[in-house]
């Protein structure tokens, strides 16, 4: 098992984890099949390298990047009922889901959820997965101790891999409907 980063060294790396003095990580992922449609996210949480809630589900007509940014809102959503006031990581393998979460969402909100041109001359439309988009800038302007940050997918890193055996039986979960 590797740690979410070279330059942490702790014992909680050796299961996959960076070492805090206080907060959780938590790590999300989402899972989508181009044959079925169907698509599959989860969070897992922890504290101290022990894991101390998980959640996961499964869409219909669904697409990869959704599912990624749904599994960061569930994960947002947790935080906020069941950890307000504690700083959280959110760890995800998705560099759309953690570049929209730190850079991106705050100039599409500007902007009105809209993409622009960069000369300003092209017509402005509405972003992809806009109304998620929203539900995650709400949760996250919830909660300034809540940040984003990305790991590298199937590498070892076991919150990681947690997350994506969730997503993928949240996704399963749809077809024994």
């Amino acid at each position: 098992m590797t740690g979410i980063a070279n330059e942490l060294s702790s014992p909680a790396t050796t299961v996959g984890l960076p070492e805090t003095q206080h907060g959780f990580h938590v790590f999300v992922d989402g899972c989508y099949e181009p044959g079925s449609g169907h698509g599959g996210w989860a969070f897992v949480v922890y504290r101290d390298a022990a894991e101390i809630a998980s959640g996961f589900g499964g869409v219909e007509d669904s697409a990869n990047n959704s599912m990624e940014l749904t599994a960061v809102l569930r994960a947002a959503i947790w935080i906020n009922s069941e950890a307000a006031g504690e700083h959280a990581v959110i760890w995800s393998d998705s560099i759309y889901a953690v570049t929209g979460c730190n850079i991106r969402r705050h100039i599409w909100k500007n902007n009105g959820w809209k993409k622009r041109s960069p000369n300003g001359n092209g017509r402005s439309r509405t972003i992809a997965n806009a109304e998620l988009w929203k539900a995650v800038d709400l949760q996250l302007s919830q909660n300034r101790l809540i940040s984003v940050a990305w790991c590298k997918g199937h590498s070892g890193i076991a919150g990681n891999e947690r997350a994506d055996e969730l997503a993928d039986r949240g996704r399963l979960s749809i077809l024994n409907t």
